[in-house]
């Protein structure tokens, strides 16, 4: 009888498994039961970024945010489970808002410079 393939994923079966058995609720886990889970989160997150991107990329932005994300949450229907996660975090209006901060020239810090000397 041939081996089983080995299914590679990018989070570890053995920690997902761990996580799963701190639930008193969740009894005997299969082996092939965190690699479903790994895989169906690698899923999950993958579909979560690129709706992300979309949303970075309409905006003209050069950084992903968490603005970014909620928005991607708040658009996306099958993203609703996590509404009550991103409530609290900044709408993308407010964090342009914020002042940015000014590059002094090198003329302005030898100015403050001088006055500090005088």
């Amino acid at each position: 009888m041939p081996q089983p393939k080995k299914i590679k994923t990018k989070f570890p079966a053995a920690r997902i498994k761990r996580i799963m058995r701190l639930d008193e609720d969740v009894g005997k886990v299969s082996q092939v039961t965190p690699v479903l889970i790994a895989k169906a989160l690698e899923s999950f997150l993958e579909a979560l970024v690129k709706q992300t991107l979309v949303e970075t990329n309409q905006r003209e932005a050069k950084k992903m945010t968490v603005a970014h994300v909620k928005t991607a949450v708040q658009k996306e229907p099958k993203f609703d489970f996590l509404l009550d996660l991103v409530k609290n975090l900044p709408d993308p209006n407010e964090e342009s808002e914020k002042p940015k901060r000014k590059r002094r020239s090198k003329k302005e810090m030898e100015a403050e410079k001088g006055a500090e000397q005088e």
